[in-house]
């Protein structure tokens, strides 16, 4: 049913039987994941060394979502050196970085796609 149809009704009006149709999706099949769930993790850029962690979560399937401001706040040169890094490591398994915001970073394996 369009939206503008659902908002020009009134309540009593909608019928909630118009073709109204869901398509499962299977996410990924990981080892260590189930089929269809999906892993969004939120994380904080600390130092340099937390990029491996960082890492290791993207490759295993999950988004990040990752808060760089504590680095920011303490080291510009270290924080360049760590978004390199993960951004080299991303775009090489065909994931995805953003930036959102000013203090925040979204990471996507290779399945996941960033709407911009």
């Amino acid at each position: 049913m369009p939206i503008k149809n659902l908002f020009s009704k009134k309540r009593d009006e909608i019928d909630v039987s118009e073709e109204e149709s869901y398509v499962e999706v299977n996410v990924m099949d990981s080892d260590d994941r189930k089929p269809g769930k999906l892993g969004i993790r939120i994380e904080k850029l600390s130092e340099f060394s937390d990029t491996d962690r960082i890492l290791r979560y993207v490759r295993s399937g999950s988004i990040i979502f990752l808060k760089i401001r504590e680095l920011k706040d303490k080291d510009m040169g270290e924080l360049k050196r760590a978004v390199d890094k993960l951004k080299k490591s991303i775009i090489a398994n065909n994931g995805e970085i953003v930036g959102a915001e000013q203090d925040w970073l979204i990471l996507a394996p290779e399945y996941a796609r960033i709407e911009r």
